[in-house]
């Protein structure tokens, strides 16, 4: 089975997630001997990573109307780049942008397609995948019968590894329509901070138990020993303790890191729906019938003012 796969790029890089894909493309395709494709727009200033993660060459498109992230022009691109290779699956990391794609190539390239994809399918012949749903609280098995396949992965559900390939880069001009260029972006305002709550391996969120925002320095300093984001619950964002852009839960940001930390949160049901992917969940709370103990992993009973400062410091002596 030869395989597509898109490389998402932010900040001109291109995005781990898009390198979990890659890994999850080129493991299928290696059943079968098939080749791997790698499709990426501008570029990237780790655009090498394409073929030490395995892509034998990268259909890189020059043209700068990519750049406004029009998802119909993105979708028509994918499916002339797959006609190209003879490609039956495309797959891509699951994304807010990636979300807009994969319909509109489902209908342009007449493939079927599953998205929030957390396993590798059993086999070619029987490609039926599991994937995440009702915000990671079940799981359901999804059989592709089409001939053609789109997928997109969940964040971390893959290990990226290395494999090197020839990873040509060749020159892609996809003979898309103007109009599918229908967007054009005015201006951007990007979150602040030094890593966003999306591409975080480790998140550390705060509640209402710091009791005010002149204490979130217990947030930022354990984050910034561990190298981690910094996150909130809603009623943290609402009373504008924290900026928006920093709610996590079932009306915010849904993460999945490999470690979340939540610190002085009660673990309301929407709280816990928007981190239940995490691999490994800590809970510091001084409540010990608090909600969040029974999603944590790891749960500390004790006043986050005296428990924090001293795992920050134990850390800090660590690392």
């Amino acid at each position: 089975m030869s395989v597509l796969i898109f490389l998402e790029t932010t900040d001109n890089q291109i995005k781990k997630s898009s390198l979990e894909a890659l890994v999850y493309g080129r493991t299928i395709a290696s059943r079968s001997g098939g080749s791997v494709t790698a499709v990426v727009a501008g570029n990237p200033s780790n655009l090498s990573e394409a073929a030490s993660h395995g892509a034998s060459s990268v259909m890189q498109i020059s043209d700068s109307r990519f750049s406004q992230n029009d998802t119909q022009a993105f979708a028509e691109a994918l499916s002339e780049a797959a006609n190209q290779k003879s490609a039956s699956l495309i797959v891509m990391a699951k994304s807010v942008f990636s979300d807009s794609i994969v319909p509109k190539l489902s209908s342009i390239w007449k493939a079927g397609a599953a998205t929030n994809v957390v396993s590798l399918p059993e086999s070619d012949a029987n490609f039926s995948v599991k994937r995440s749903i009702f915000t990671g609280k079940a799981f359901e098995a999804m059989k592709l019968t089409s001939e053609r396949k789109i997928v997109s992965i969940k964040k971390n559900a893959v290990a990226v590894s290395l494999a090197p390939a020839a990873g040509e880069v060749v020159a892609f001009q996809p003979s898309v329509s103007s109009k599918a260029f229908s967007i054009r972006t005015v201006s951007t305002e990007k979150a602040t901070g030094e890593i966003l709550l999306s591409d975080a391996e480790i998140v550390v969120s705060g509640g209402r138990g710091l009791k005010g925002p002149e204490n979130w320095g217990l947030v930022t300093d354990l984050a910034k020993v561990l190298g981690a984001a910094t996150g909130c619950s809603k009623p943290v964002s609402d009373l504008h303790w924290r900026p928006h852009h920093e709610h996590v839960g079932q009306t915010g940001i849904k993460v999945s890191p490999n470690l979340y930390i939540a610190i002085g949160i009660s673990g309301a049901i929407q709280h816990v729906a928007g981190i239940s992917s995490s691999k490994v969940i800590v809970a510091i709370n001084k409540d010990p019938e608090a909600p969040i103990f029974k999603a944590a992993t790891y749960g500390i009973v004790g006043d986050a003012f005296d428990v924090v400062p001293k795992l920050t410091q134990a850390l800090r002596n660590s690392l």
